[in-house]
């Protein structure tokens, strides 16, 4: 059994271990920011009325197949990465995001992917003629230091029409992309909750 003055030493080396460390833990510089950028959780996505959502792991790289509308568009640097999502039904949505080398590169990759979203039915009608398309620019969201949604219906002739929500976000060198997708039309779209989810994922990146 310890004795009394024995569990004072011991208590007196703890305070003096703490003391120390508490004093390099001061010297020491603040950790950097993480260059990684952080990722929506399946809680995150607009809900679905019958299934819950599920996430995959955060991957690097672009996910295969790149994401529709804006594939080429990320780079495929080291600082990239993606987060799959899927539902017990077709609904499903992705996230790929990537760390740039300065905020001017992060702004002009922005601006690119902005391009992409909003023409995005326009250039899938080039290559599906005899097929319909249509867009929609859903404006801006107070999240990071850019945010923007747009919205684009495709249907192949005599096939299931598809709707697609499109996430575009900058927050300082980082830029992200989501995008959420089922069977559908615009008017089926989920835009409110999808706003939402353009903020957390400003909030996380």
């Amino acid at each position: 059994m310890r004795t009394r003055s024995a569990a004072g030493a011991a208590t007196a080396a703890a305070v003096a271990l703490l003391t120390a460390a508490t004093a390099t833990a001061a010297a020491a510089p603040a950790a950097p920011r993480s260059a990684t950028p952080g990722f929506l959780t399946a809680d995150d996505l607009p809900p679905h009325a019958t299934s819950p959502w599920y996430e995959g792991a955060v991957a690097k790289g672009l996910p295969d197949p790149e994401t529709f509308c804006v594939d080429g568009a990320v780079p495929d640097t080291s600082g990239t990465y993606h987060r799959l999502f899927g539902t017990d039904y077709d609904t499903h949505a992705s996230q790929v995001a990537t760390t740039t080398a300065s905020v001017k590169a992060a702004d002009k990759l922005a601006s690119k992917l902005a391009d992409r979203a909003a023409g995005c039915a326009a250039d899938w009608l080039r290559d599906h003629p005899g097929s319909t398309a249509s867009w929609d620019d859903y404006g801006t969201v107070e999240a990071g230091d850019s945010a923007h949604l747009y919205g684009v219906h495709t249907a192949p002739p005599e096939s299931e029409h598809g709707v697609n929500l499109f996430a575009v976000i900058r927050k300082g060198t980082k830029v992200t992309v989501v995008r959420w997708a089922e069977m559908g039309t615009l008017q089926d779209a989920p835009v409110s909750a999808f706003r939402t989810t353009a903020t957390k994922a400003a909030a996380r990146l």
